[in-house]
């Protein structure tokens, strides 16, 4: 699930006056290890070899949320999962490549604080809206 979808379905459902109960915020769909890491490779450009070692434990075998409640009210994720990857990569990139390229003497974490702040207000910003 990306993060967008996240922010949206905490507005959405602040702004229903809901007063009491436990929401599940998702997809409404599952999917394995192995799809993820795949949508992954296609996402990044990775051509090596995934290997998977059988003999250990694979986690939780289900991770799907009944997120009936929140379509019931009438919200649902809108960012599909490769789209959210793709974008998450995209950002990643850009901010790797402006720390990189920063002016001596700011570092990095200087650069992470910054991005860090800029993601922090435009959440602000939308929660204020």
């Amino acid at each position: 699930m990306h993060v967008d979808d996240l922010a949206a379905a905490t507005l959405f459902v602040l702004e229903q006056n809901v007063a009491e109960g436990v929401f599940n915020v998702g997809v409404g769909q599952d999917l394995s290890i192995r799809e993820l890491a795949e949508y992954i490779c296609k996402v990044v450009g990775f051509e090596g070899e995934l290997v998977f070692d059988a003999s250990k434990p694979d986690g939780t075998p289900r991770k799907l949320l009944d997120v009936s409640r929140l379509i019931a009210m009438g919200w649902h994720a809108t960012t599909g999962l490769e789209e959210g990857i793709e974008a998450t990569y995209r950002d990643f990139v850009a901010k790797y490549a402006a720390a990189e390229a920063a002016p001596a003497g700011v570092t990095q974490a200087d650069t992470a604080a910054m991005v860090a702040t800029q993601s922090s207000s435009t959440l602000a910003a939308a929660l204020q809206a």
